[in-house]
């Protein structure tokens, strides 16, 4: 079964139901600008992990420290994934889609203009910003595209994030390692996002209004969508996939081959790469191999024991040990499992409440990458007690994500089945 819409029937376009009798050009305009909001903000949270030495020396921070640093996009991220869903809800995306834009545009800016509290305050207006990427591209796709085509767009969306997340650790290496300096970069591109957010606000249609518009409190579906056991259970089975790639390898990836595998800089960029470009293929994939066999859990376990193996074969053996490039890209592929869980919360909730649902387990998910990534950054610092960060140290402190991909696989047994052939018999 193809994902159904994620929103609410008081968000749905004319008719109350998603159109589908054809397209919807003017929405399909504005969800290819929001295509662009969500490269942009994947390529901001994977830049600092390409320039971790130079946040180091002109900031003056610990391990530790620069690990809260950046662990503060997904406090404001998580929080706001909340609020962007029920925004979209309420007041449509020509309003909040370009807010959202322009507050990641503001953040962006900031993290390299100034000292270290205007990074902080620019890290969390990058989450704030950040959390109406998806969800908005999701929102536009739900208006503009006919049911049928739902979950390809959604695949799409994903794929262009993981483009972005990709091209953050390769291109701006290359950018501010002879083009431009690494505060310029972001300086640069805070005025590309702005630019954006124009784009988004001029292409996107006004909405329409809603018999419900203006009624009962924003947050209200929460209760329902939180009330929901499963819906824990999704966010909490996601969030643990998500870790290896947003706290492993688009944070701690390029450190751990420059200083633990005494890598050149260059070659580490590349090889991390791999993670989030594998993303790119793994997750329409996945998607699609779900939906063609009717069944969510299969595909879910498949891609854990993958990401199982493929971290442990990175992790352990000695440097060389395996082909390079290689098993990156198998884990960043079979990550792709991670998004199969938000397929699961809105085919486990009312259909009243879909729209809430995505919202819902973008903060769950993130939630635990803002907890994750500073403590994750103080064991590294412990474990390395007055000497720097080894192999060995780095092989201890990544097993506790190997260990999270087993906790996944154990609360992926209590999931409820959704796919389409458990419904059908």
């Amino acid at each position: 079964m193809n994902m159904v819409s994620t929103l609410p029937p008081s968000a749905q376009p004319s008719g109350g139901v998603q159109a589908k009798g054809g397209f919807q050009p003017g929405y399909i305009l504005a969800w290819a600008f929001c295509l662009l909001f969500y490269f942009l903000q994947y390529s901001v949270r994977s830049a600092p992990s390409v320039m971790m030495d130079e946040l180091t020396a002109t900031m003056g921070l610990t391990t530790a420290g620069l690990g809260s640093l950046l662990g503060l996009y997904y406090y404001t991220y998580s929080a706001c994934s909340l609020i962007s869903g029920a925004s979209m809800d309420r007041w449509g995306a020509k309003l909040a889609i370009p807010v959202g834009t322009l507050v990641l545009a503001v953040g962006i800016a900031m993290f390299g203009a100034g000292p270290v509290w205007m990074a902080e305050l620019g890290r969390l207006l990058q989450g704030a910003g950040a959390a109406f990427a998806f969800v908005g591209a999701v929102y536009l796709a739900s208006h503009g595209f006919p049911a049928r085509y739902l979950a390809t767009a959604i695949g799409v969306t994903q794929c262009v994030g993981m483009l972005g997340g990709a091209m953050g650790q390769s291109t701006v290496a290359w950018l501010i390692h002879g083009v431009v300096s690494w505060r310029s970069f972001w300086v640069y591109a805070g005025v590309a996002t702005a630019i954006v957010a124009v784009a988004i606000f001029l292409g996107t249609p006004r909405p329409e209004k809603s018999a419900s518009s203006g009624r009962g409190s924003m947050l209200a579906p929460y209760r329902v969508v939180l009330g929901n056991p499963q819906s824990w259970l999704c966010g909490l089975c996601s969030g643990l996939l998500f870790l290896p790639t947003t706290v492993g390898s688009m944070t701690w990836g390029v450190s751990f081959m420059t200083h633990g595998w005494h890598m050149s800089y260059h070659e580490a960029v590349s090889r991390a790469a791999m993670v989030p470009i594998g993303w790119v293929f793994g997750c329409p994939v996945l998607g699609y191999l779900a939906d063609h066999l009717g069944r969510r859990k299969p595909v879910l376990f498949g891609g854990i024991v993958v990401m199982l193996l493929s971290s442990a074969a990175i992790i352990y053996p000695p440097p060389g040990f395996f082909p390079p490039y290689i098993l990156a890209f198998i884990l960043g592929f079979a990550s792709g499992a991670a998004m199969i869980p938000y397929s699961v919360i809105k085919e486990v909730n009312p259909d009243s409440v879909k729209g809430s649902a995505t919202g819902a387990i973008n903060f769950l998910v993130f939630v635990m990458s803002a907890v994750a990534s500073p403590l994750f950054g103080w064991f590294l610092q412990r474990l390395a007690g007055a000497g720097g960060l080894t192999e060995t140290v780095f092989r201890e402190g990544f097993s506790v994500g190997v260990a999270g991909i087993v906790l996944a696989g154990v609360v992926a047994l209590f999931l409820r089945e959704t796919g389409a052939a458990v419904r059908a018999g």
